[in-house]
């Protein structure tokens, strides 16, 4: 699936022009907590409450890098004055903005949300903005999956399930076996934690067809060396 089919296109914007009270209360009654700047339809920044929350009234404090660029640099210390004190978006806004395109695939845009804790990524065309695509978006997606994506015999079932089990072969101690009856899965042999268990059980739970788990897996530990 690709951004374009699940981005939102009627998308609320700011302008540079308008003041940090403005934008605020767009953000409360959207219900969002970050808005894109356009001048003309381009995209110019991104306002977030990150940026808002930075601002002098809540006394909110410097990082050691933006105390030490205020220390060096005369330059570095204006810019942090007009980001912290102004009233208008243009000078409070993030101006180094990660976008997205209409044909990127979602596992690509759920991977830089994850990876650099973004929370919403603006669409854009030849540099002008066409929609913004959120984590809500994408959660979407997951809520809407279906737990059985088609009907599948109980071979084709564990096939599934085997080859799940292998993706986390590197965290289990050993493969358990595994048979599956009308759709339940069956899983025995012999774990060393609970944690292993949850891996196991998770790797099932994820398999496409499953109708049912069965746990049979026994708990054994290690025993304790000898001093």
């Amino acid at each position: 699936m690709k951004v374009a089919d699940l981005m939102t296109k009627n998308v609320a914007t700011l302008m540079p022009g308008h003041s940090v009270r403005h934008a605020a209360a767009i953000m409360l009654e959207q219900r969002v907590s970050g808005l894109p700047v356009v001048d003309a339809g381009e995209l110019v920044g991104l306002l977030t409450e990150g940026d808002l929350l930075r601002r002098t009234e809540f006394g909110f404090p410097r990082s050691a890098s933006e105390r030490w660029n205020a220390a060096t640099s005369p330059e570095g210390s204006a810019r942090d004055f007009v980001k912290t004190h102004s009233w208008q978006v243009g000078d409070v806004m993030s101006k180094a903005v990660v976008t997205a395109t209409e044909d990127m695939e979602l596992s690509e845009v759920a991977s830089i949300m994850a990876t650099r804790g973004i929370k919403r990524l603006p669409v854009v065309r030849d540099g002008r903005l066409v929609g913004i695509i959120s984590r809500a978006d994408l959660l979407h997606i997951i809520a809407a999956t279906p737990h059985e994506a088609m009907a599948m015999g109980d071979e084709a079932i564990r096939v599934g399930v085997c080859a799940r089990l292998r993706e986390a072969d590197a965290v289990l101690s050993a493969q358990p076996a595994v048979t599956v009856e009308n759709g339940v899965v069956h899983v025995w042999g012999m774990v060393p934690s609970d944690v292993e268990r949850d891996v196991i059980r998770v790797a099932v739970e994820g398999a496409p067809g499953i109708r049912g788990f069965e746990d049979h897996l026994s708990l054994f530990r290690a025993p304790a060396r000898k001093s």
